[in-house]
């Protein structure tokens, strides 16, 4: 039998939020898309520049985990596989999805899901302010390094 391989390495955004679900037997299913983007220059010069995006399924412990880590916005690595899907609906049309289902994400960014609750109150805004003032310094032209 002849060797083959179907194997999608990506490096990108998610578009929206994982989304968390668990099948009737209770296996837990994570759906996200990841956006990429390519750029180049075309034979007369100009920059182009094309972004697609790509529906990922991961499914068990993965799945589990990657809401707690990610959110819109961030950087990962997926690993995985190509699948492609049909099923009918009710009314007897033809649906054809291509999935990739991961094997493994990896975030790559220190972007942290911070989920506020009910009971965390909003900051002070007289504190924002003051931490923005604290970033206002003046600064000589004597104190820049270059």
């Amino acid at each position: 039998m002849a060797r083959s391989l179907n194997k999608v390495l990506l490096i990108g955004n998610l578009t929206r939020d994982a989304e968390l679900k668990y099948t009737p037997n209770g296996s837990a299913v994570c759906q996200f898309s990841v956006a990429t983007n390519r750029e180049w220059k075309d034979s007369q010069g100009q920059e182009k520049s094309e972004t697609m995006f790509h529906r990922i399924v991961a499914w068990s412990k993965l799945a589990e985990i990657i809401p707690q880590f990610t959110m819109k916005g961030s950087k990962v690595f997926v690993e995985g596989r190509i699948v492609n899907r049909t099923w009918k609906d009710k009314a007897g049309v033809d649906h054809y999805i291509t999935e990739i289902v991961a094997n493994e994400v990896i975030v790559l960014d220190n972007k942290k899901r911070i989920q506020q609750s009910e009971d965390t109150p909003e900051p002070d805004k007289k504190v924002e302010e003051l931490k923005k003032e604290d970033l206002k310094e003046n600064i000589e032209p004597s104190d820049i390094p270059f």
